[in-house]
């Protein structure tokens, strides 16, 4: 899969997921955006991946739940590398607690970032994908978007309502040559499982049939074969990497 002159933007691309996505795209010829909002240091050294394994690469600090910053992340995307072939939705947070103790505030902030942030940069990628007729857009969602989790309310509803606008963005982009698909990793070896106790880890790991965690790489590889024109009959689904859990 080669991705010369091809031009792609990964939202939350200083760490986990998106670094992975960020550095596999470099690493085949992309010129790539690491967005990030707060690990400027973090996003600067996944730019330096990228360039020493011979691609493009710029870091621009962005919050992606604020509008105004989300059309300035795709227009600096476009000055940059003169224009926007892949846009992957991956910035996400989490803000777990039971329902009876979540507040307002940690619904809101979730939200903003998981499903507006994916709104915004969609609505300021999409003209330019339309005119140039081709284009292609991942949101990247999760299991528990599928299958519900406790404690976690603001977080599934927020990926589950991925799964669905990724949907019916396929719909309005698809006479246009431009795919839209969401990517839901399961249980996946970053920094935010490498906290979980080992007990809740060995929970998880009873519910995967594979037996073990996945890897940032494998979601990064589901990416690249989206993007390309291998998958280009592919579009409106939700690619589950998830090691058999569900």
């Amino acid at each position: 899969m080669d991705f010369k002159d091809k031009t792609v933007l990964v939202t939350g691309a200083s760490r986990g997921i998106g670094k992975a996505i960020a550095t596999a795209f470099g690493q085949q010829g992309a010129s790539v955006v690491v967005n990030y909002q707060s690990s400027k240091d973090q996003a600067e050294a996944v730019v330096e991946l990228i360039k020493s394994a011979g691609g493009k690469a710029i870091a621009v600090k962005a919050d992606v739940s604020n509008y105004q910053e989300a059309e300035m992340l795709v227009k600096t995307t476009v000055e940059a590398f003169g224009g926007l072939d892949v846009l992957i939705n991956n910035s996400g947070i989490t803000k777990d607690q039971l329902m009876m103790r979540m507040q307002e505030d940690d619904f809101d902030k979730v939200i903003a970032v998981n499903l507006k942030g994916a709104w915004n940069m969609v609505k300021h990628s999409c003209r330019m994908m339309l005119k140039q007729k081709h284009g292609r857009i991942m949101n990247i969602s999760s299991v528990v978007g599928l299958i519900g989790n406790p404690g976690q309310a603001n977080y599934v509803a927020s990926k589950a309502a991925i799964n669905g606008i990724t949907k019916s963005w396929a719909k309005e982009f698809g006479k246009k040559n431009i795919t839209v698909n969401a990517i839901a990793p399961g249980f996946i070896d970053t920094e935010m499982t490498e906290n979980l106790p080992q007990a809740v880890k060995d929970s998880y790991l009873g519910q995967i049939p594979l037996n073990r965690l996945g890897q940032a790489s494998e979601v990064a590889e589901t990416a690249l074969f989206l993007a390309s024109e291998k998958a280009s009959y592919i579009t409106g689904q939700v690619i589950s990497v998830n090691g058999g859990m569900i």
